[in-house]
């Protein structure tokens, strides 16, 4: 009997078919990877069988039960439980206070046993191998440590069904491993799990069955050992592509920005000293923690720094705060664009031109045929995908988010365009489509510097590499000299050999 199975799900917004017939199923003790581009139906669907919105048609079955009128209540009461890509967390209550939101009935007049529910919190910890301190508040955890929790949580409401959506996006690769082994356990206990990642290798390393979403529409389910990746890449987007953003590189031109032993006690940067071509792509590698995005944020006014150089075509410039940053034409497209990225109850136009007001302003009010205008071309330059620019940014897929956050600072014509992880949590259409779009940027002359933590983007993308560890800058490779091996010695304070 399956734990769940969704038939020929169909559901509609606001006149956009989200799914058109979509079936999946979950076995007892199975991982179940759901993929596809963005925008394919994966969260519909998945908002289906945990209720948060209700299916237009189909029928869904929780173990073998057909379900009517499910919501986010009735589905936990099934076993089932979702953890999302940012834990869903109170960050000011402890790590046994958050468990007990969902494994202790509730009641006003209920008297707390605090030595058994820091006793439960405990056990259910150390059954995923857990060592984390019941007592801690979680806005005290990592990432990764949180996410432990929700599955903690999960476990002591005796759920059945995890789904794990795009879990391993901010984690590093022993971090990852962590993750697995605790999936093998559950798996291994009998638990069902749909994971959803566009990290595709992860995929052969877990699932044992494969469902692809295209459209709204369940394309394919294979098992893991019968496909490869070029075939689900086929799948997903109904054509090849090239994963990797293979792509042509010019001779760079002239010096744009350099660092010249930059450092700073709150970004705990010590004497960066790195250059940055026109027409160049350098990438920024390194672990997490290693100081990139603390670079990124010092270079673009969000940080200060106490001693060094910052020189622009050779010339020193004061950066006091992004308004001084943005005039001296640095841009920067940050790594969480759901916070810092795009605001999404704006509409695409308004979050395409908020950097460049001053362009498509009179008299401090703003002119909305200007800001039309600005907005239509880079929405057609950039190809966001949407039927009108005036819709809100938040109903875009992630993949067009992320163009339309890069849109907000290509309207300030910068110099140097700084991009911090660009393509994470994008499907691999839209990587491509990505990567193409930074290349034409170097190729007009902008210098770029891109920030990743998957190293075979950096190797395929990158004129040069700076690889950082603990806030310094360990080597610079060219691109002609660089392998995954060299950059990972670097990051691990070894000679690049």
């Amino acid at each position: 009997m399956s734990l769940i199975s969704a038939t020929a799900i169909y559901k509609s917004f606001a006149g956009v078919q989200a799914l058109k017939g979509a079936s999946f199923d979950l076995q007892p003790g199975e991982v179940h990877a759901l993929v596809g581009e963005n925008g394919a139906g994966k969260t519909t669907l998945i908002k289906v069988i945990t209720g948060a919105v209700t299916a237009d048609g189909g029928k869904l079955e929780v173990n073998g039960a057909a379900i009517r009128d499910n919501d986010p209540q009735r589905a936990r009461s099934l076993g089932v439980a979702a953890i999302y890509q940012q834990p869903a967390l109170f960050p000011d209550l402890t790590v046994a206070e958050n468990i007990a939101l969902e494994t202790e009935p509730s009641g006003l007049w209920r008297r707390v046993n605090w030595p058994r529910r820091h006793e439960r919190a405990r056990v259910l910890l150390q059954q995923i191998g857990a060592h984390i301190d019941s007592r801690a508040l979680v806005s005290e955890l990592s990432m990764p440590q949180q996410q432990l929790v929700e599955i903690a949580r999960a476990l002591g409401a005796d759920a059945r069904v995890l789904i794990l959506d795009e879990p391993t996006a901010s984690l590093t690769g022993q971090e990852v491993e962590k993750l697995f082994t605790v999936v093998h356990q559950l798996r291994a206990a009998g638990t069902g799990i749909i994971y959803i990642s566009h990290r595709l290798d992860e995929l052969f390393q877990l699932a044992d069955r494969i469902t692809v979403l295209r459209d709204g529409m369940s394309i394919a389910t294979r098992l893991a050992i019968d496909v490869d990746k070029q075939s689900l890449i086929r799948m997903m987007v109904g054509k090849e592509l090239t994963a990797t953003g293979e792509t042509s590189h010019q001779s760079p031109g002239e010096i744009l920005l350099e660092t010249r032993n930059l450092s700073s006690r709150a970004s705990g940067l010590t004497d960066i000293t790195i250059s940055v071509r026109a027409g160049e792509i350098l990438g920024l590698a390194g672990l997490v923690g290693s100081g990139r995005t603390d670079l990124a944020r010092t270079l673009f006014g969000l940080e200060p720094w106490d001693t060094g150089e910052v020189l622009l075509r050779g010339e020193n410039i004061t950066i006091r705060n992004p308004g001084d940053a943005i005039r001296s034409g640095i841009a920067l497209v940050p790594e969480d664009r759901r916070r810092h990225g795009v605001i999404a109850s704006m509409t695409i136009s308004q979050n395409m031109t908020l950097a460049a007001l001053s362009d498509i302003s009179k008299h401090g009010l703003i002119d909305e045929r200007a800001e039309h205008r600005a907005s239509a071309a880079l929405t057609r330059a950039l190809g966001v995908k949407t039927p009108s620019i005036h819709n809100a940014a938040g109903n875009l897929s992630g993949g067009n988010q992320q163009k339309v956050a890069l849109a907000r600072w290509l309207a300030t014509d910068p110099a140097v365009l700084i991009l911090d992880e660009p393509t994470q949590g994008v499907d691999i259409g839209a990587k491509s489509e990505i990567y193409e779009l930074i290349r034409e940027i170097a190729d007009r002359g902008k210098a770029v510097i891109m920030i990743s933590s998957d190293w075979p983007e950096l190797l395929s993308m990158s004129d040069r590499i700076a690889v950082m560890r603990e806030g310094a800058v360990t080597g610079v490779i060219e691109r002609s000299e660089a392998t995954q091996e060299r950059l990972l010695r670097l990051a691990f304070g070894q000679s690049a050999g």
